[in-house]
């Protein structure tokens, strides 16, 4: 099947020979994102795009990611202004409290529901909008509504759910795609379930049983895979073994890790290109 601009990415993860595709196609996406937010081409300089990441604000995990990126200047002007946000919008909050002379009741919709960080984004955490905050303090579901949103989360996970539709597109048209899965080695636990999941929706019946059959078997047989290499390394640490070969043992560890949660362990920090 001749490649079209919106396959590229789903056949180059493919092609990589990686644990997990999609670990690799989401790794591209969250550098991208990165490069975006605070590369060359000071995105973070227009007014738009400030205006979103004012709004939805970073994770943990990405603030990190931009503090290594190493863009200094670029993040001083988001925090800035996403600070001075912040702080208007604590002050309304706070305001309720003393307004009443007692802590607020829950706190009413919020635009935040807009921009929650989706569950299957690339950190775990669980979003939460002032709707479905099990919180009953108006200032504490507004913290717990700030904390489900992400500027890089929310990048990733809508290019995400595009990657899983063209994959099930390119499972069913493409058989060379299709034989490369089979025949490759498997996706993360969190990777198997979103497909396991968009199968429901993007194949009928009988594709649908034929997509499990396959993928069931694949993971079977890669986590079998998996737990042999780890198993040769705790075998390499006897004095016994020592002159043994490793094998596919020596990167294990990460490999195991990735398999079960995705990722990358062992990655160095994303920079950015000078």
């Amino acid at each position: 099947m001749k490649e079209k601009l919106y396959t590229i990415p789903l056949n180059d993860a493919v092609n990589a020979g990686d644990e997990c595709p999609l670990c690799w196609a989401e790794r591209k996406i969250e550098q991208d994102a990165m490069d975006f937010t605070l590369g060359n081409s000071s995105s973070y300089m227009e007014k738009d795009i400030r205006a979103m990441t004012d709004e939805e604000g970073f994770c943990r995990r990405h603030f990190k990611q931009m503090f290594d990126y190493g863009n200094a200047l670029g993040s001083a002007w988001i925090l800035s202004t996403h600070l001075r946000k912040i702080s208007a919008e604590l002050d309304a909050e706070t305001a309720k409290h003393k307004n009443t002379g007692k802590p607020a009741g829950k706190a009413s919709p919020s635009i935040f529901a807009r921009f929650r960080k989706p569950e299957t984004a690339v950190t775990p955490d669980t979003a939460q909008s002032y709707e479905t905050s099990g919180k009953t303090d108006s200032v504490a579901a507004w913290v717990e509504a700030r904390e489900g949103t992400c500027f890089v989360c929310r990048q990733i996970a809508d290019t995400k759910k595009r990657y899983i539709e063209t994959f099930f597109y390119l499972w069913q048209k493409d058989e060379e795609f299709r034989n490369k899965v089979i025949n490759g080695k498997g996706f993360c636990l969190p990777h198997f379930g979103d497909l396991c999941e968009a199968a429901k929706t993007e194949l009928d019946d009988s594709q649908r049983q034929d997509f499990y059959d396959s993928i069931f078997k694949l993971m079977h047989d890669n986590l079998a895979r998996m737990t042999d290499d780890v198993d040769w390394m705790i075998e390499k640490f006897d004095y016994q073994n020592a002159d043994k070969d490793w094998k596919n043992s020596k990167d294990a560890i990460q490999r195991g890790m990735q398999k079960l949660k995705g990722g990358y362990p062992a990655d160095s920090a994303y920079r950015m290109k000078k």
